[in-house]
């Protein structure tokens, strides 16, 4: 079998991406860091036959993970036409935990959609724009990996501010100041179990929620708003609208129907902590989260060494073990060979 393999980062979203159009069509625009250690490697084996799939997940063989697959490579058949004569292997491997608050589907699907470019560009196909039809491709599979295709940041959704913004691929975006492309990301691992209530499920939520129009126009004026901040290095103003983003987007899970709820006590217990120490210091510390229980912690890397020690005094003991994960701000995707 040929093979070819890349190693694909998670991103973490400021602005969310909350509810979606068939197929894999964002309601809202989002901006994403691109994360640096936390990624994905995937090694696609393949050769001439009828469409037959494995995949191995940490060298041992994971049929569950089939269908997912499968129906990446269906929806991406306009992409890669070549799919169904194929057979292939996906040797997956993620440098972070499961259920660490970390989106491994984006990274899985945005290595596995990189793999399938390097297929079709030794295949010797017309390929116009390489990263750009791998966002598309990786949508297909996982709406947010479509933004870990790029670095330091992305942006997917169209965006009135944001040239060549597009709703079927992400751009990358870097006209931001200096001090937000070193941006370190701690995790904190608050719970590692399975979310009671998946993303996807979610999403669906939003077709009949009585705020999502609401939603769906602040997250385009709070996008806004965060361009000109980080632009400008504003840190105060990055903040508020990335801490707002994040308690916004589980205030859409609590209020629809059927509502749920993702945050644990000691996500709120961490959310109050970070609040009354920046009060107390005047530090640029900041929490976002995704949707689940985990508190992404956020600040220049100027101020690693205090605020590292304020999560090591203060937080890390509503972790669960003990346990967080040191990221920052990356560049992208890279192949492996």
């Amino acid at each position: 079998m040929k093979e070819t393999a890349w190693k694909s980062p998670s991103n973490i979203a400021l602005i969310k991406y909350w509810g979606k159009y068939d197929v894999q069509i964002p309601a809202n625009p989002s901006v994403s860091f691109t994360l640096s250690s936390s990624a994905t490697s995937t090694r696609l084996k393949y050769r001439t036959g009828k469409g037959a799939v494995k995949v191995f997940l940490n060298g041992e063989e994971t049929p569950a993970f089939i269908p997912k697959i499968q129906l990446f490579l269906e929806r991406t058949r306009a992409l890669f036409p070549f799919s169904q004569q194929m057979d292939f292997e996906v040797h997956t491997s993620n440098s972070f935990p499961h259920s660490s608050g970390i989106a491994s589907s984006a990274s899985g699907m945005s290595a596995l959609a990189l793999c399938m470019m390097s297929v079709k560009k030794e295949l010797g196909l017309n390929i116009e724009d390489f990263f750009q039809e791998a966002s598309n491709a990786a949508r297909l599979g996982s709406g947010s990996g479509s933004r870990s295709v790029y670095g330091p940041l992305a942006a997917w959704g169209k965006h009135a501010e944001i040239e060549g913004s597009h709703d079927e691929f992400a751009v990358p975006f870097a006209d931001v100041a200096d001090i937000f492309k070193t941006f370190q990301d701690t995790i904190l691992l608050i719970d590692k179990g399975e979310k009671t209530v998946s993303s996807s499920l979610g999403h669906g939520l939003m077709n009949n929620h009585p705020y999502a129009s609401s939603r769906f126009a602040q997250a385009h004026e709070n996008q806004s708003r965060l361009l000109t901040a980080m632009l400008d290095a504003d840190l105060e103003s990055f903040g508020e609208i990335v801490e707002s983003e994040a308690l916004t987007l589980h205030g859409m899970m609590m209020t629809s129907m059927p509502y749920f709820i993702l945050m644990k006590p000691n996500t709120l217990e961490v959310i109050q902590r970070i609040w009354s120490f920046r009060e107390a210091t005047n530090h640029p510390v900041y929490f976002t989260l995704d949707a689940g229980a985990n508190v992404h912690v956020l600040y220049p890397e100027s101020h690693k060494e205090v605020i590292m020690r304020f999560i090591d005094t203060e937080l890390r003991t509503f972790c669960k073990d003990s346990s967080y994960l040191c990221d920052q701000v990356g560049l992208g995707p890279t192949p492996l060979f």
